[in-house]
């Protein structure tokens, strides 16, 4: 099994450079005068690749997808609007300080997905009635499980994400 993070953001489980919760989830602040309402907040789901267009849109700049195909405007959010994503992915095909091994993660809803390469395992959880990840359902619900794991193994072709070689 995984080691223990570096870091506690209780009551989010694991900490800095993990796929857990308390890895991924952080507070993001966007200052975009003329965009956004003084004051409003999101519950947006985003993640640090959605920079790229926002910051093309913000600019005034035409997108590029061939470049940012793992990236959604989060221009809408600002607005107060929705974003239109099916899911969110993590990808961390290799080892760091945090003491993570390589694995990836997938977020779709309430839903979310954790695959460990290592171990050969991937857990389940309902973020929606465990924030803190501590109930692996991925036992109980093989069919949930094989669709974010198929979903996951898409994106990754999809954008061509680099998978670690077992020696």
């Amino acid at each position: 099994g995984a080691k223990r993070a570096p870091t506690a953001e209780i009551p989010l489980r694991a900490g800095k450079g993990w796929c857990y919760e308390g890895g991924i989830r952080v507070p993001l602040i966007i200052r975009a005068p003329s965009v956004t309402r003084p004051g409003s907040t999101s519950d947006a789901v985003v993640t640090s690749t959605d920079y790229f267009s926002t910051l093309l849109d913000l600019a005034g700049l035409k997108q590029q997808p061939q470049l940012h195909v793992d990236s959604v405007n989060l221009t809408p959010a600002l607005n107060g609007k929705a974003l239109e994503r099916d899911a969110i992915y993590w990808h961390y095909p290799h080892y760091h300080g945090s003491t993570w091994t390589p694995g990836a993660a997938v977020r779709a809803g309430k839903w979310k997905l954790i695959e460990f390469y290592e171990y050969d395992q991937v857990e389940l959880y309902n973020l929606e009635d465990d924030l803190g990840e501590r109930k692996d359902l991925a036992k109980q619900m093989p069919e949930k499980r094989d669709e974010l794991l198929g979903m996951l193994h898409r994106w990754q072709k999809e954008v061509g994400a680099q998978m670690p070689v077992k020696k």
